[in-house]
């Protein structure tokens, strides 16, 4: 595996975004990163923020929900390992490290973890 999508649906989240683009840019995953930021349709000024950011921005052209959000973003990503952090700072990306080295060392196909638990579940998929 060499490179890791991180998925950022947002739906007016001014406030937050610049600081979550930052806290995901500072995590080493130790692969090559693509940062996929998918607006559904922000009308609170989020959008003006895009022009500042180098990454790439997909703009849905109406709310759909963070469901579509979703699957836009996961027809553009490019990664072996795609992640989904949502943009309210409501999950650190330093705890996806973790979450990572389960898929890079072939102890998990999917992973997933819980703000409301210290666990972490594991899943293998088989023939």
């Amino acid at each position: 595996m060499n490179k890791i999508t991180i998925l950022i649906p947002v739906y007016n989240e001014k406030p937050f975004l610049t600081d979550i683009i930052k806290k995901v840019e500072e995590v080493n995953f130790g692969l090559e990163k693509e940062i996929i930021i998918i607006d559904d349709f922000s009308t609170d000024g989020t959008r003006e923020l895009y022009k500042n950011i180098s990454h790439k921005v997909l703009l849905h052209d109406k709310n759909r929900g963070k469901g579509a959000a979703l699957r836009t973003g996961f027809s553009a990503a490019t990664g072996d390992i795609i992640l989904i952090q949502d943009a309210d700072l409501e999950y650190n990306p330093k705890d996806y490290i973790h979450l990572v080295e389960l898929i890079q060392s072939d102890k998990a196909d999917v992973v997933y973890g819980s703000r409301l638990s210290n666990k972490t579940i594991e899943i293998n998929f088989c023939c």
